[in-house]
């Protein structure tokens, strides 16, 4: 069975870095695309990067230029490093993990960045 845990989250200010990390349990993840999605207080949840099994990323635009997915196949982890973040980046943070007929989602894990 694939799990996935994410850590990494909590209280930031303003302009300050977090970085996220999700583990993957299960052999799978080496030819998986994962991916990191958020779901801000009131609103749906969104797509924030993802990453193929041959490292080729995708970003929403409101993390253009400031977040960065990246993954280890040799630990089986994927990672956001999020820099200059916002008020707005406030959200549930989700890992997920797709790859055939497999669609699994993490339990998430709270960003909070104060003004």
């Amino acid at each position: 069975q694939v799990r996935l845990v994410e850590s990494g989250g909590g209280l930031v200010q303003a302009g300050g870095s977090l970085r996220l990390s999700c583990t993957v349990s299960g052999s799978i993840f080496s030819i998986a695309a994962m991916g990191w999605y958020r779901r801000a207080p009131g609103k749906e949840r969104e797509l924030v990067a993802t990453i193929t099994r041959d490292g080729s990323r995708n970003y929403a635009e409101s993390a253009k230029g400031r977040f960065t997915i990246s993954r280890n196949n040799a630990e089986n982890t994927v990672s956001l490093q999020m820099n200059s973040l916002k008020p707005e980046d406030t959200a549930v943070y989700y890992c997920r993990l797709t790859s055939f007929n497999l669609d699994v989602w993490g339990q998430g894990t709270l960003v909070t960045v104060s003004s």
